[in-house]
């Protein structure tokens, strides 16, 4: 019996590379940061962040319509620490490969009083409570830091909205007229409402990090 031999030894050896190197880079795709369920999180905590930051925007309109110009500069200065985390969990993103994205729904905005409800206990209470602290026991699982403190800094700066949050609600008729100044660390995004002249509480960052927002 002949034996047959390929007429293109050089087309089978090709042929033969091209499958390992499919083999290779499949298993590699496989194993890529997009299957990192810390970078999942971290792109749902980036829509949530985004979409924070929209709705608090329209509620410090709202606010400022009904007169409560104190509101208004509180929710003015909560969306800008929620666009200081929208862009720490982003910069996390991209330094696993990936690219942040995420879509902004349209806010459902109702009284300045339901706002503040509706921020406080059904935002910044879940987020503190519950989403971060998941989202940080899964980071350590994953060994990384970089996740855990963006997190870590994104669930103090809540925590510390929801306390704001609930004060206004008591306080509510005293916070008509005029607007009032709030402090936002621009490196992890605590809010004060009183001037920083030390380091920040929750990053160390020196007192000149803090954003004034009326």
């Amino acid at each position: 019996m002949k034996k047959r031999f390929c007429k293109y030894p050089q087309l089978l050896l090709a042929l033969s590379g091209a499958a390992v190197f499919l083999a290779i880079t499949g298993k590699a795709a496989a194993q890529t940061p997009q299957s990192s369920k810390t970078l999942q999180n971290l792109q749902a905590a980036y829509r949530g962040e985004k979409n924070a930051q929209t709705r608090y925007v329209a509620f410090a309109q709202k606010a400022e319509q009904e007169g409560y110009g104190q509101v208004a500069s509180l929710f003015r200065a909560a969306a800008r620490a929620e666009r200081v985390h929208e862009m720490n969990h982003a910069a996390v993103i991209r330094a696993m490969g990936a690219e942040p994205a995420g879509i902004v729904e349209f806010p459902v905005v109702n009284s300045t009083r339901e706002n503040l409800l509706a921020a406080a206990n059904k935002g910044e209470a879940y987020e503190r409570d519950i989403m971060y602290p998941r989202f940080i026991e899964q980071a350590s699982a994953e060994n990384n830091r970089d996740a855990i403190q963006t997190f870590e800094f994104a669930r103090r700066a809540e925590a510390q909205h929801f306390d704001l949050f609930a004060a206004a609600v008591r306080n509510l008729e005293n916070m008509r007229g005029t607007n009032h100044t709030y402090f936002v660390c621009t490196e992890c995004g605590y809010t004060t409402d009183e001037p920083v002249t030390a380091n920040c509480v929750s990053c160390s960052s020196p007192a000149e990090k803090y954003e004034a927002v009326t």
